[in-house]
């Protein structure tokens, strides 16, 4: 068997994708940073951002954890320039991580030709540093996993999610990482979840994060249950849940964390996506790809992605695999998708077999290969305002 292999970054940590990022710091510079990227279609140059004028502590914070992911090799700063974000914290938190950094303020340079000509020059110069940066052996256990379900219908907690939840077990085992979300889908399980603690010490913050979960539903007069999921035969919220939660496995629960916070050890997390406090800014689940960059925020070198009525997604920074639930979907879809769990109702594998085959496609990626959404171009990134009291991940030995 071949073995992984990774950059190795300053703090340690190794990335199994070498990204070049062009961040936007308002709304404003996103068209130049999209057009600074648009020579590197073909190489892993990549557009991220925040999009808010208005200063966002949960914004930053992303920012910074996103621009010092272990996949991300040297980043590319633009400012218009009147925006509130502090990019000069910024620049300095990526130049601490050992990353090559630029800032471009559109307004000092001269406009938008300026920024385009030192941006598109800066970036070249790093993808052509970065093609011949050396790589160092990898082992699973230094691996975080991530995993999310979109496009849900009846068949994804029957399949594709208790099949991500195999994976999951595998990877912990053998001394990985791994994060499940998000409380809004986990409603009705968290006295379940509660019961699976590492300490019972932390079964208190777990019934907590469900339940916050379930007031900021009722404050905004909005559930994570669609038409769509509707359609695809789910019932209820709680049954949705239930499938939900099957993705997370049977390990222990380690641990609670919160979008841009690090798992501080090995092991099973939840990441609480949930605002704290009244609503002001942020659907809990604003979409999928959301949610994803939070999973990524919080060092995910890959996401597992399953779903039941289809999905084309991917995302920035982390390869996202993508596990196919509902065999008719998959017969529909099958270029979007990289594991077809839709196998096991037909009889042709079981929940093992496909949870084996998550886990080989995740070490898969640290030996060169790419999914089909990576293959297919998509990049999708999604940053908007969210409020998050800063606290410490709620975690017990």
């Amino acid at each position: 068997m071949t073995a992984m292999t990774g950059w190795l970054r300053a703090d340690g940590r190794k990335g199994i994708r070498n990204v070049v990022l062009v961040a936007y710091l308002v709304e404003c510079a996103h068209h130049v940073c999209s057009k600074i990227a648009k020579p590197f279609d073909e190489s892993d140059v990549q557009v991220i951002g925040f999009s808010g004028c208005f200063p966002s502590d949960y914004g930053q914070e992303m920012m910074e954890a996103l621009c010092t992911h272990p996949n991300v090799g040297a980043v590319q700063l633009v400012s218009l320039g009147c925006e509130n974000f502090r990019k000069q914290q910024l620049e300095d938190v990526i130049s601490a991580s050992g990353r090559p950094v630029n800032l471009i303020t559109i307004q000092a340079i001269g406009g938008k030709l300026a920024a385009l000509e030192e941006g598109r020059a800066w970036v070249e110069d790093q993808v052509d540093t970065l093609r011949s940066a050396p790589k160092v052996p990898m082992d699973v256990s230094e691996l975080v996993i991530g995993t999310i379900c979109g496009g849900s219908d009846a068949t994804s907690g029957l399949t594709g999610n208790p099949a991500a939840g195999r994976a999951f077990d595998r990877f912990v085992a053998e001394g990985a990482t791994c994060m499940f979300e998000e409380t809004g889908e986990l409603i009705g399980c968290e006295h379940v979840m509660a019961d699976r603690v590492s300490d019972p010490a932390l079964r208190p913050a777990i019934i907590a994060t469900v339940e916050k979960a379930a007031r900021y539903y009722a404050r905004m007069g909005y559930g994570s249950f669609s038409n769509g999921n509707a359609l695809g035969g789910l019932s209820t919220i709680e049954e949705k849940s239930l499938g939900a939660y099957a993705k997370s496995g049977s390990s222990p629960i380690s641990g609670i964390v919160r979008p841009a916070q690090r798992p501080p050890g090995k092991g099973l997390y939840l990441l609480d996506v949930v605002p704290d406090g009244d609503p002001k800014f942020g659907f809990p689940n604003i979409n999928d790809t959301a949610e994803i960059i939070e999973l990524i925020a919080c060092g995910a070198h890959a996401v597992i992605f399953v779903t039941g009525r289809g999905s084309v997604v991917g995302s920035a920074i982390s390869p996202v695999i993508k596990v196919c639930a509902n065999p008719e979907t998959h017969d529909r879809m099958a270029d979007d998708m990289d594991v077809n769990a839709g196998r096991i109702p037909r009889g042709g594998a079981t929940l093992d077999e496909v949870g084996d085959e998550i886990y080989g496609s995740i070490v898969a990626l640290g030996r060169g290969a790419r999914t089909r959404s990576e293959a297919l171009g998509h990049v999708e990134f999604v940053l908007t305002y969210k409020t998050a009291r800063p606290s410490e991940p709620s975690c017990h030995a």
